[in-house]
């Protein structure tokens, strides 16, 4: 299992080049207001955290993910059932 941190690396690896203009990334970061991602750029993203980690992120979580932080919570949780 990936620490907090591991975690946290990986994501920010994920969404580093979406940053506009170089910003810095938080986990307060939210998605569409400050990275400016639309669905699809969202979609793409879980693709990527899919094949990255291994998993299968479930549409209806979309609703639960605005910041990297939510991101990171999910991506935990889904780590932990897939070890379960």
């Amino acid at each position: 299992m990936l620490s907090d941190k591991e975690l946290f690396e990986q994501i920010m690896a994920i969404l580093r080049p979406l940053a506009i203009d170089g910003s810095e990334i938080t986990a307060d970061t939210d998605l569409v207001d400050d990275l400016s991602l639309d669905s699809l750029k969202i979609m793409e993203v879980l693709a990527e955290i899919e094949d990255r980690f291994d998993i299968s992120v479930p549409i209806n979580i979309l609703s639960d993910i605005r910041t990297v932080r939510d991101v990171i919570l999910q991506i935990q949780r889904l780590l932990v059932e897939a070890e379960g």
